[in-house]
């Protein structure tokens, strides 16, 4: 008996994530030990992110914020139903999962922007360059951010493979898979 799939994830959403992980991965592996590199993994992280925006309006069903996005009252439902075992599989990111994608791309765009003002401020480059020699305060909090938000965002990765591998789990289908693939079963068992 063979199950048939259902093609959820374009190439360009499954290129986006990858790309983003591994950009994102070397600017936070890389800090200030090798400017030169984190800065471009930043800018990467930061082109991948509006493309995403624009991608997330134009692009086919499952990539669109009008098909991931949903009111925080049906996020509340839907975590309960989950935490009951009882939560309805979707096709696309389920709304919870929604909610998830939306907090990190503010929070990789915070990061983003705070990277900016830094090397605005301390290199004296980038499209905030205008910022060379601005007050050590603003160097300061922009410096807290940026870390703030990095590292807010490594919890949140964590978080987002806890999900992945529950909603697996309760839902009997290789998430994984599916973001190399772009398939997931029209039906689980």
């Amino acid at each position: 008996m063979s199950v048939q799939e259902i093609k959820v994830w374009d190439l360009f959403v499954r290129l986006f994530h990858w790309s983003l992980v591994v950009a994102f991965s070397i600017a936070y592996l890389t800090e200030d030990d090798v400017l030169d590199l984190h800065v471009i993994a930043g800018y990467a992280v930061l082109g991948l992110l509006l493309l995403r925006l624009i991608w997330g309006v134009i692009g086919p069903r499952y990539a669109r914020f009008s098909d991931f996005v949903y009111r925080p009252t049906v996020v509340k439902a839907f975590i309960k139903d989950t935490l009951q075992l009882k939560a309805r599989r979707y096709l696309g990111h389920n709304p919870a999962g929604g909610a998830f994608i939306v907090l990190m791309l503010l929070t990789l765009l915070l990061t983003s922007f705070t990277g900016l003002v830094i090397y605005g401020i301390e290199e004296g480059k980038g499209p905030l360059a205008m910022l060379a020699g601005s007050s050590r305060l603003l160097e300061d909090i922009a410096e807290e951010a940026h870390e703030f938000f990095a590292n807010f965002m490594l919890l949140l990765v964590g978080i987002h493979l806890f999900g992945v591998i529950a909603e697996s789990l309760i839902h009997k289908e290789n998430l994984i898979k599916a973001m190399f693939t772009g398939k997931k079963p029209l039906d689980t068992p």
